[in-house]
């Protein structure tokens, strides 16, 4: 009969561990391999934990940067609105043989113009 080894189990490290051997790898000059093995962890372990708090600092750093202006009310001044132009009125002046006529008609009114000068000119 064969004995089976007990399964081996996770080491599972608190975030105070982790934030200590993080800090110890930050210092200048320092190995992560040397930091390590100082904690008995895994220099690869411990060099993914140095990134992970890399990346939240210059995410940080990123938020802290992108300042979203508040929005503010501006008042404007408004003048008073600018009059529509007035349509000018239509002056026709028309001679047919011996006889001239003058019109004046009003702008706002020229299609009723269009039809009884052709009316006229038949």
């Amino acid at each position: 009969m064969e004995e089976s080894a007990p399964a081996r189990r996770r080491r599972r490290h608190s975030a105070e561990f982790k934030a200590k051997a993080v800090q110890d790898c930050l210092h200048r000059g320092v190995s992560i391999a040397a930091v390590a093995l100082h904690h008995r962890v895994n220099a690869n372990l411990l060099r993914r934990w140095v990134a992970e708090h890399q990346a939240l600092d210059s995410a940080g750093e990123a938020r802290a940067l992108m300042t979203v202006p508040q929005a503010e009310f501006i008042p404007l001044q408004i003048g008073d609105p600018t009059p529509t132009p007035a349509i000018p009125d239509i002056q026709i002046e028309v001679r047919r043989g011996a006889a001239t006529i003058s019109i004046r008609w009003p702008g706002s009114a020229a299609a009723e113009c269009g039809e009884w000068l052709q009316g006229w000119l038949r």
